[in-house]
């Protein structure tokens, strides 16, 4: 083609696809769903590819990942809408809070972060939790950076490394991964990812920036709750963790019976993401329902307008699964599959970089993980023996990785810290990084023992 070897051609062919994806989302603001459609319609018409082949391979995609994630993210969104107008958060919090006492309030905050964020969207955990970071640093009289860093860390290594966030599971999907082991691992490599982004470089960088709350902000979301008919931390804690504990509970039955044992096969269904979800949804109509004296409609109220926003998320997130497979089919995944292999390069090494330059290049985590994924996949099949779920948790790593204008979370943190561009650059933007080489550290790590 063109006077170039195939794959050659084919490699340019997704440089400029992947560097048009980039210029429509930062430049010309186009929403990344529609830009990411395309991208891959793009991608596959220029890649040689049977024109009815093209817009086929991206519905498949599309729908692929969607028939999974899009129930898990319905799921998972209602029930952080229940435990955040319950109350289950701010008693997460309160409780950790007396715990550790006002000198490691930090430590406090790093730590309700990390156990609220498992089931939430890291917008929706900072939303839900950030009036406890105002209400904190009134209290204590502490940095506003102080306390907040960590519960940024926090929500943001869950998001980017632990299912059932979306990032995650999609690559799971891609790499064929255990989601037990991928959530075993992802807190092992996430809890101290977390105390050197979280506490550790909070404390210090609070020294240089140490912010300055907005009046206006600290008035309105410095008002501490009555306190009245709060769901118990026991409660809540077993609430929220109970997917988590039966998705590992999978993987135990996985490993210790045999394939055609009923226990197993019982505990591959009770332990399957949406059954683990849908049974801490059931659970939470109780405890953060009925328990807490809401009616029916309430409730029902509560789910429907939980469902409203995510519905961005949603398009964006199966737009990229249809990128992903057109990478896929358009053969240029394979091309770099090879390239790895005669290249020699660690193939978690390699998921973390292709994550890190998509996340840079284009702002967000979910793109980054889903596009990396895809293009590392092949990768797999050249080179027995690699770890999938060590895969899945560098892939998030990489996607978290300096995090500046073109993310909508730099500006969120931005406003509700009401610091400056540069502020923002040497505390949030510098915390993520922190956060994605400590990560892909305890990685390599784990890979030599696992």
């Amino acid at each position: 083609m063109l006077g170039m070897a195939n794959d050659t051609y084919l490699l340019l062919d997704a440089l400029v696809t992947i560097i048009g994806l980039i210029l429509l989302i930062t430049h010309l603001k186009v929403h990344p769903f529609v830009a990411l459609t395309v991208a891959a319609g793009f991608l596959g018409l220029t890649s040689g590819m049977p024109v009815d082949k093209v817009m086929k391979a991206f519905q498949d995609g599309f729908g692929g990942v969607l028939g999974f994630v899009g129930i898990i993210l319905g799921l998972g969104t209602m029930l952080g809408k229940l435990m955040a107008d319950s109350g289950g958060a701010d008693q997460i919090a309160r409780t950790l809070i007396r715990a550790f006492g006002k000198k490691r309030v930090h430590w406090a905050m790093m730590f309700s972060a990390f156990l609220v964020g498992i089931p939430l969207f890291f917008e929706i955990g900072f939303v839900l939790l950030i009036p406890l970071v105002f209400i904190v640093a009134r209290r204590t009289g502490l940095s506003l950076i102080k306390v907040g860093m960590p519960l940024l860390a926090g929500l943001s290594v869950v998001h980017g490394l632990v299912p059932p966030h979306p990032g995650p599971l999609l690559a799971i999907g891609i790499f064929g991964a255990d989601i037990g082991k991928t959530i075993f691992y992802g807190l092992i490599v996430g809890l101290p990812t977390a105390v050197i982004a979280g506490p550790l470089f909070g404390n210090l960088i609070s020294r240089y920036v140490p912010g300055t709350p907005s009046p206006e902000l600290m008035e309105q979301l410095a008002k501490e709750s009555s306190g009245e008919n709060l769901p118990g931390f026991g409660i809540t804690v077993t609430t929220i963790l109970l997917p988590v504990v039966l998705m590992l509970l999978k993987t135990f039955a996985d490993v210790a019976f045999a394939v055609d044992s009923t226990f197993r096969v019982w505990m591959d269904f009770i332990g399957h993401p949406i059954t683990a979800l849908l049974a801490a949804l059931l659970l939470a109509f109780y405890t953060f329902g009925a328990a807490r004296g809401f009616s029916r409609e309430q409730l029902s109220k509560m789910l429907d307008s939980s469902l409203a926003p995510t519905a961005a998320i949603v398009l964006i997130v199966g737009a990229g699964g249809g990128f992903k497979q057109m990478l896929v089919a358009s053969g240029v995944g394979d091309v770099i599959g090879h390239m790895a292999v005669r290249a020699e390069i660690s193939p978690i090494l390699l998921a973390w970089l292709v994550a890190a330059v998509i996340r840079v290049a284009t702002g967000s985590a979910t793109v980054a993980t889903i596009t990396g994924a895809g293009i590392v996949a092949p990768v797999i099949g050249l080179m027995p023996g690699v770890n999938r779920e060590l895969l899945v948790l560098a892939t998030g790593a990489g996607s978290l990785v300096l995090s500046h204008v073109n993310d909508a979370g730099f500006w969120l943190v931005k406003q509700y810290f009401n610091m400056t561009v540069v502020e923002t650059f040497k505390t949030w933007t510098l915390m993520e990084t922190v956060l994605s080489f400590a990560a892909l550290g305890f990685i390599m790590l784990l890979s030599l023992v696992v």
